[in-house]
């Protein structure tokens, strides 16, 4: 019987130079959603506590020490240790530099992109992970595409349009869970999901775990997922 995981990694070192100006003086996970007062990554680390993660890692880089000073000042409900890249090592890099920080290295761990607003049971992705004995499981969402979508017949007679249609492919959610053995395989430095995932998934070890239907998610990346993360956070969608 497995053991659900308690330590996390953020990775919170991105740019986030499609969210200026909000993110000229702040990293990308410090930028607040309108109407809750607390940044992206504080709605993150109370999540990952409320799914029983006691530890988290987060890994900065760009203005690392705007971050580190919301964690002094901030109540966490979790233990949060932070690490900077001194040089980007790309985004596998980071990730195995980060896990070189997790409290227990034997124990399967989750990690989540600093810039991602969601919701769902994090557990029930470890069961996931763990019944299809898995070295890797990252979550897939579908995404909602941002143009009116238009539905047409064999003879080209436009017959409905509709608004925001999901997407009908499935995307990276950017929440991830690991089993320990994964650290070895991430790259010293560089992508892996361009060495590491595809390899996993040529040998069958990478699973993908639909979100549960109804699962709030957003990636913050422009002012407009700002903009639309408060309308339905206003409209409760979340």
């Amino acid at each position: 019987m497995h053991t659900f995981p308690t330590q996390a990694v953020v990775l919170a070192g991105g740019q986030g130079s499609r969210l200026r100006p909000y993110t000229d003086d702040r990293p990308k996970p410090m930028v607040e959603i309108p109407g809750t007062g607390t940044p992206i990554i504080g709605h993150q680390l109370a999540w990952l506590a409320a799914e029983g993660v006691t530890d988290a890692v987060i890994s900065c880089g760009h203005l690392a020490e705007v971050l580190q000073q919301w964690l002094e000042s901030a109540d966490l409900p979790l233990r949060v240790t932070t690490v900077v890249e001194s040089e980007p090592l790309g985004r596998g890099g980071g990730l195995k530099h980060a896990a070189t920080a997790l409290p227990d290295p034997g124990q399967p761990w989750y990690a989540t992109n600093g810039d991602i607003w969601t919701r769902f049971s994090l557990r029930e992705m470890a069961a996931f992970h763990f019944e299809r004995d898995a070295t890797a499981t990252l979550a897939l969402a579908r995404p909602r595409i941002p143009w009116g979508a238009v539905e047409t017949d064999e003879f080209g007679h436009v017959l409905d349009f509709i608004e925001s249609p999901p997407s009908p492919y499935l995307i990276n959610a950017g929440v991830y869970v690991f089993s320990p053995d994964f650290v070895r395989l991430l790259p010293d430095r560089g992508d892996h999901e361009r060495t590491t995932f595809p390899r996993l998934a040529r040998e069958r070890r990478l699973a993908g775990f639909p979100l549960p239907n109804g699962a709030y998610w957003r990636a913050i990346d422009t002012a407009k997922d700002l903009t639309e993360a408060a309308r339905e956070l206003s409209a409760g969608r979340h």
